[in-house]
């Protein structure tokens, strides 16, 4: 036998192997509700997915203290704990978790290409479930009290200040819509606004304007939020506020704060490759979950701008794997 029939032996063998460990018929993007759904449906059609959790695994509900509308969990939940009886369920069935970041992608062609850093992986279909992530204010002491007192959710975590003062960051509709909703529960509720005038429509702005439990602190930005330790137990219980104009700093009783200045979709590296929204969400097939590449499916809130629940998110998960397993079935 040659050498260059030994070294092509060789190379053929590597790659085989190599093959073997890094190519799978279905790759998930991505992990939360959405993303260990596809993978449960995905690994119960034998389909043996392998699912990138990416930066923060479980998503945004590991930072979300009870979950108490996610169906089956009639006490509540935390969310790592539901997060991690996802995985573990997912898993049962033959799923497998990387914790490693997607950075570069290849739908051009099939087998697609996925990498995560200079490691390359394959895949006869992807299902991205990269979902979004809140904006935040970027202060330290709102990190602190995540999931305390501050969230960004308010149909999430809204029945948790019944009878209690919170206030609402943003001026746009969405801040609106927060709002509205949390005057169901909140005694009081303060709209926090940088400037004079919000950009929300009038329409929204009149129906929540209108209801005496609302006020305005206008020109105004959270400087703080403050808080103390109870039993090894961390609670809000103010905020400092400073009107922009005037450089005035003032603190105020608070017993939450919602943010409500928008989501961003974890879609950057799929610029240019996908079909999305000007906002960045990813746009899919009416009716399913199918993008503008065949083989390619979204679920949960990279495709959802409007829900952004849980049980949507699982929901979308398990429409992404069905629409995965027969579109293979189609395509094998």
């Amino acid at each position: 036998m040659t050498l260059q029939s030994k070294v092509s032996k060789s190379f053929i063998k590597q790659y085989l192997k190599f093959m073997s460990d890094n190519h799978r018929k279905v790759i998930i993007i991505g992990s939360g509700p959405a993303g260990f759904t596809a993978g449960l449906y995905a690994s119960r059609a034998n389909l043996k997915p392998l699912i990138f959790e990416g930066l923060q695994p479980g998503g945004q509900l590991t930072i979300t203290t009870e979950v108490e509308n996610y169906p089956g969990f009639e006490q509540g939940i935390m969310g790592p704990e539901l997060m991690e009886v996802m995985r573990k369920q997912a898993h049962r069935f033959g799923a497998e978790s990387v914790y490693k970041i997607i950075t570069k992608v290849d739908f051009s062609k099939r087998p697609f290409t996925v990498w995560a850093d200079d490691e390359k992986y394959t895949a006869d279909a992807i299902i991205v479930s990269t979902g979004a992530s809140a904006q935040w204010l970027g202060l330290p002491s709102e990190k602190e009290y995540s999931g305390y007192g501050v969230s960004a959710c308010a149909t999430c975590d809204g029945f948790f200040f019944r009878n209690q003062e919170v206030y609402v960051v943003g001026g746009g509709d969405t801040a609106m819509e927060e709002a509205h909703f949390l005057t169901k529960f909140a005694s009081k509720l303060t709209l926090i606004h940088r400037r004079e005038e919000f950009r929300a429509s009038k329409v929204m702005q009149e129906r929540v304007l209108n209801n005496p439990k609302v006020s305005v602190e206008w020109n105004s930005v959270v400087e703080e939020v403050l808080g103390v330790t109870e039993n090894n137990k961390k609670k809000m219980t103010g905020l400092k506020l400073k009107n922009v104009k005037t450089g005035l700093v003032k603190e105020v009783k608070a017993d939450g704060l919602f943010l409500a200045i928008g989501h961003k979709p974890n879609t950057e590296i799929f610029k240019g490759i996908l079909d999305m929204e000007s906002t960045g969400y990813l746009k899919v097939k009416p009716g399913s979950t199918k993008t503008n590449i065949e083989g390619v499916f979204a679920a949960g809130d990279v495709a959802d701008h409007f829900y952004r629940q849980a049980i949507t998110a699982a929901g979308s998960g398990c429409m992404a794997a069905i629409d995965a397993e027969r579109w293979l079935a189609e395509h094998d």
